[in-house]
């Protein structure tokens, strides 16, 4: 009888001994979580009285560059895009398992919608008109170097609250026939003016394709082979990309733009292997992130976009460039 009260008493000592680890572990997501949370704006850099080139520091905080001055925004993310009067920070939230966010940002910066979903944030895109926001995360894998990754993007439409969290279910045609497969992959949204077509990178049976996309008519269809990141141009005539250049995960890319009336692609002068989705500051110039001086860290570059010229540092220990046209 001592032995069985014994016994009973270690299995409630135990299944006690769980609930306060769980309750534990609780608080202490929740307080990670709100560790997490975008820092509190203490700033007055808004949408309006800051344009210019926005970037993501190594801190991880977004900084307005204006005239050749830093103007901290008061918020922290993984990936930052302005356009249009409006931006998209994305962000992650520890927990088991954890879990990322897309805050919806209005003209000041200030939060109007969260959007919250697996995966680590990789790409984020907003409209000319600051209306159609776009994300992309790696769902498994963390790198498009190799074949062993798995990414899920997802669109918002600011002004109905028309929300899409996997574009997986549109309607490809690749080629001039419909096509479906398990092991479809799309990243990379651009928008066009209108807030209804856009482009964007689809990956299946080992090859990448840009792809047009139809919003309202919820299809898309493939334009050409081998095209990863695509960035509309400001006048919506070109697109830059990144182009698989060599085999294998050492280097692999080269970026490129492509004239969309004439599909013709143009290298440009940035030989170094670019992992970004590349960013316009104007109709002639493209900004993006490469690796920087220590492990981790990464410069902001930006180079012509007709393939003429040389690469030039725009700033240091800096990722995640967007230019703020107003």
């Amino acid at each position: 009888m001592t032995h069985t009260l014994s016994l009973r008493t270690r299995v409630g000592a135990v299944a006690l001994a769980g609930v306060v680890l769980a309750a534990l572990a609780v608080v202490y997501t929740v307080r990670a979580t709100d560790r997490n949370e975008p820092a509190v704006r203490t700033s007055n850099v808004t949408l309006d009285n800051t344009r210019g080139l926005y970037v993501r520091t190594a801190e991880g905080t977004v900084s307005a560059l204006d005239n050749r001055r830093s103007k901290d925004t008061g918020l922290t993310c993984r990936r930052f895009y302005a356009s249009g009067g409006g931006a998209i920070c994305l962000t992650t939230r520890p927990g088991i398992p954890p879990r990322s966010e897309a805050i919806v940002l209005d003209r000041k910066l200030r939060p109007k919608r969260t959007v919250t979903f697996g995966g680590t944030p990789n790409r984020a895109r907003v409209s000319p008109s600051g209306r159609m926001v776009s994300w992309t995360v790696f769902v498994s894998g963390d790198s498009y170097a190799g074949n062993a990754f798995s990414t899920r993007s997802g669109i918002l439409d600011t002004k109905t609250g028309y929300l899409i969290k996997n574009v997986e279910t549109l309607q490809l045609t690749l080629g001039k026939k419909r096509y479906s497969a398990s092991d479809l992959n799309y990243w990379g949204i651009t928008f066009a003016r209108d807030d209804n077509r856009f482009y964007a990178t689809v990956s299946t049976r080992g090859k990448t394709y840009l792809v047009e996309g139809d919003l309202n008519a919820w299809t898309a269809r493939t334009l050409r082979e081998n095209v990863e990141c695509p960035s509309l141009s400001p006048d919506g005539t070109r697109l830059a990309y990144k182009k698989r250049v060599r085999e294998g995960t050492s280097s692999p890319w080269q970026l490129h733009v492509l004239d969309l009336k004439t599909l013709r692609d143009t290298p440009l002068a940035e030989t170094r292997s670019v992992d970004d989705q590349a960013a316009w500051l104007d109709d002639h110039t493209v900004a993006y992130a490469l690796p920087g001086r220590t492990r981790g860290s990464s410069d902001v570059w930006s180079v012509p976009a007709d393939g003429s010229g040389e690469p030039v540092r725009m700033a240091r220990d800096a990722s995640s460039p967007s230019m703020n046209f107003g």
